[in-house]
């Protein structure tokens, strides 16, 4: 069997993303793993694992790669929301609120406003 190179990570990446999108997180999963595998330093080949775990509903996975995707991006507002809705959906609101605020502070937008809940 040929060895990867950095072109059939690239095609594999670009697939997972088609994949995610088709409403196949599994065989996004399937294909980022090799990726992250030959470069564990892919911050956005993690971010796109992570929504992968998510829209599979592997929360435990998908709370540690945000978690990774956060240590080394701290500003990166996406995936402050995207923790917070991962803690949501497991049932651990209180701890969704910060990262929500995170997200808020970081980028205002209106959806991220609106899920920080400030003022309440």
């Amino acid at each position: 069997m040929p060895q990867p190179t950095p072109e059939t990570h690239v095609i594999a990446f670009r697939t997972a993303e088609r994949l995610l999108d088709a409403r196949d997180p599994r065989g996004a999963v399937q294909l980022l793993d090799s990726v992250i595998a030959a470069h564990p330093e892919n911050t956005a080949a993690r971010l796109l694992r992570a929504r992968a775990y998510f829209a599979a509903a592997r929360l435990g996975a998908a709370e540690r790669e945000f978690q990774v995707v956060i240590e080394r991006e701290p500003d990166n507002a996406y995936a402050h929301f995207a923790l917070a809705r991962t803690l949501q959906r497991a049932g651990r609101g209180g701890e969704a609120v910060r990262y929500f605020r995170l997200a808020a502070a970081l980028d205002p937008r209106p959806d991220f406003l609106a899920a920080a809940r400030f003022g309440q």
